[in-house]
């Protein structure tokens, strides 16, 4: 336990400290997922070339991924998409927090068609500029916006949480079972976005007292 413990804290206390951005802190967890392996003695040619397959592999969906959105946003853009979807949100009842609202609810609505890496990619790029533009703090805003997007692992019928759980539950748990267990998670996800909604220093609060 103690040495996975060590690796998260090098990685985020690389962050934290100013060391390395969050881009170069995933090669300092390389590094040391490579050197724990090694002093567990299971470090090989085999483990390193499955590890970088599967690395370049989700890279590369990654960056398909963010190809289309990008196109997707300039051709949003070009077809006058983002000036109708700030009309549509500065309009709306309550200002900054009934924008607020509307792009949560309709964020995790797509949590069930659509992946974590498409919603980032084809929402926030449009929604976040309007938001905080009428107000709404960014850290606060990407607290919220992580907390809804963990939905989307867990919300059927594309969350990967319960394809894992289907891989490893025994066969007399059916997927149906699966998908009425999660449904107390779901709503735990949530509650919690209200409290956040209705709390922001707990997203904003020991953030500013670190970077103070």
């Amino acid at each position: 336990l103690v040495p996975p413990l060590l690796l998260i804290s090098a990685v985020l206390g690389s962050i934290l400290g100013g060391i390395a951005t969050p881009t170069e802190s995933a090669s300092v967890g390389a590094i040391g997922a490579i050197v724990l392996t090694m002093a567990k003695r299971r470090f090989g040619y085999a483990i390193l070339r499955d590890v970088t397959i599967a690395t370049a592999t989700i890279t590369s969906m990654v960056f398909v991924i963010l190809l289309g959105a990008s196109v997707f946003s300039i051709v949003f853009r070009m077809m006058g998409g983002d000036a109708l979807v700030h009309e549509f949100l500065a309009g709306l009842p309550g200002g900054a927090i009934g924008a607020l609202l509307v792009v949560m609810a309709v964020m995790f609505v797509l949590g069930f068609i659509l992946d974590t890496f498409e919603i980032i990619f084809i929402v926030i790029p449009i929604t976040a500029p309007i938001l905080l533009h009428l107000g709404v703090d960014p850290l606060w805003l990407g607290v919220l916006v992580g907390v809804n997007l963990q939905t989307s692992f867990l919300t059927p019928p594309f969350g990967f949480s319960l394809f894992y759980l289907r891989g490893v539950a025994p066969s007399t748990i059916t997927t149906g079972q699966i998908y009425r267990g999660v449904v107390p998670f779901v709503a735990l996800q949530l509650i919690a976005i209200g409290v956040l909604l209705a709390f922001p220093a707990l997203a904003t609060w020991l953030p500013g007292l670190i970077f103070r």
